[in-house]
C-alpha cells in the first residue's frame, strides 16, 4: 500500500470523470436511504454518473430507480438503470453497470450503504499517482443496537482494516472500492459466476499485475451491522465459501476448523474466568456488557464459518474471467 501527500491530490479542476456502479438485488428498503445520499455528494455533477444495476429484483427496485433517475435529472445529475438478468450475481451486475460506464475511474458501493457526502471526492485523490490502481475507503458500522451488532461493533467486522491486514494479499471490500478503467482492461473484470470472494480476486488480480492499492480513510462509507442470528450466521458462512473460493483460485490458506474439544475447552474457560470477570467490569461501569457473550458469539460465528469452507465447492464457470471487450477476452488469468 501506498500514501498520498498534498501534492499528489486533485485541484477541484482536475478531477477526472468518473462513474459510480451499484448493484441492487431486492433494495425496495434500502434505495430511500442510498439514492438521496448519492445526489447529495459534493463530486461535481458534470463529472459523475450513477449506474444503479437492478439484478433482477422481485419487489419495486426497478421503479423506485427509474423515479430517482427522473429526479437526478431534473437537477441536473446522471443516474441511470441497468439490467443484469441473465446471472444472478452481484459481480455480474457489476460487469454490466462497468460495460456501461463512462469516465477514467469506476466507484463502487453497496445498495445497503451510506456514503458520506465527501465519500467520493475523496476516494478518487489517489488515481493523480499514475502507479495506484484501485481506492479503498473505509467502512464504519452505525452504533449497534442489540447484542448481535454489539459484538460486531466490538469485534470492527466492516472495517476496511481488517481486509487490508489480510496474510495473502491487502484487498478492499467493493462496499467501498474504486478502480482505475485501464487497469482492468488490463486483468480483467469480476469473475460474474462467483458469488462470494470476488473483490479478493480482483484486488488480487491487480496487485499482481503491478497496481498498486491506496488506503483513503476519509472516504467514509457507513454500513449496518447483521442484526439477527439468522444473517449473522448467513455472513460467516459466506465468509468460509469465500475462503474455500479464495483457496482454489489463488492457493489462500483455508481457516483452521476449530475441534470439539477446543470448543469445550473455550466454553469452560468463558464460564469459569472470563464471565465473572466481564460481569464484574459490567456491574462497576468499567466494561461493556457485551463482554458477556464475546465467546459464545464467536463461538458460533466460527462454527458458521467451518460449515461454509466445508460445504462450498467451487463452480466450474466460477473461474472464468469477464473482459471489457472482446479484444482481450483471450487472456488466461485464472
Amino acid at each position: 500500500m501506498t500514501a498520498a501527500s498534498a501534492s499528489s491530490l486533485y485541484s477541484l479542476a482536475e478531477l477526472p470523470q468518473v462513474s459510480v456502479i451499484v448493484p441492487v438485488y431486492n433494495g425496495e428498503r434500502d434505495l430511500p436511504e442510498l439514492l438521496p445520499r448519492l445526489m447529495q455528494q459534493t463530486y461535481p455533477r458534470d463529472r459523475v454518473a450513477y449506474w444503479l444495476v437492478d439484478n433482477a429484483s422481485r419487489d419495486r427496485t426497478p421503479s423506485l430507480i427509474q423515479a430517482a433517475a427522473q429526479q437526478a435529472q431534473r437537477q441536473g445529475i446522471q443516474l441511470q438503470l441497468l439490467q443484469e438478468t441473465d446471472i444472478q450475481s452481484a459481480y455480474a451486475a457489476r460487469n454490466t453497470g462497468i460495460r456501461a460506464a463512462q469516465g477514467e475511474i469506476l466507484a463502487f458501493t453497496d445498495a445497503d450503504c451510506y456514503p458520506q457526502p465527501d465519500w467520493l471526492i475523496n476516494l478518487v485523490q489517489p488515481f493523480k499517482q499514475p502507479q495506484i490502481g484501485l481506492a479503498v475507503g473505509e467502512i464504519v458500522a452505525f452504533p449497534g443496537r442489540n447484542w448481535l451488532e454489539k459484538y460486531a461493533e466490538r469485534k470492527q467486522l466492516l472495517s476496511q482494516r481488517d481486509t487490508l491486514a489480510h496474510p495473502f494479499c491487502p484487498y478492499g471490500q467493493t462496499a467501498n472500492l474504486a478502480v482505475r478503467v485501464n487497469a482492468l482492461e488490463q486483468v480483467g473484470l469480476f469473475r460474474p459466476h462467483l458469488t462470494t470472494g470476488g473483490d479478493a480476486d480482483l484486488c488480487w488480480r491487480l496487485q499482481q499485475g503491478g497496481w498498486q492499492l491506496q488506503f483513503v480513510e476519509t472516504a467514509v462509507i457507513q454500513h449496518r451491522h447483521r442484526s439477527s442470528l439468522k444473517e449473522l450466521y448467513s455472513q460467516w458462512h459466506r465468509y468460509g465459501r469465500s475462503n474455500r473460493f479464495l483457496h482454489e483460485l489463488h492457493g489462500v490458506d483455508l481457516a483452521r476448523s476449530l475441534s470439539r474439544q477446543e470448543i469445550q475447552r473455550q466454553l469452560l474457560r468463558w464460564l469459569a474466568k472470563d464471565l465473572p470477570k466481564a460481569t464484574f467490569h459490567y456491574l462497576t461501569g468499567k466494561g461493556p456488557a457485551i463482554d458477556l457473550l464475546m465467546t459464545p458469539i464467536g463461538l458460533y460465528c466460527a462454527r458458521a464459518r467451518d460449515l461454509g469452507q466445508q460445504e462450498a465447492q467451487l463452480p466450474e464457470a466460477a473461474q472464468q474471467i469477464a473482459w471489457l471487450s472482446a479484444s482481450t477476452a483471450g487472456k488466461d488469468l485464472t
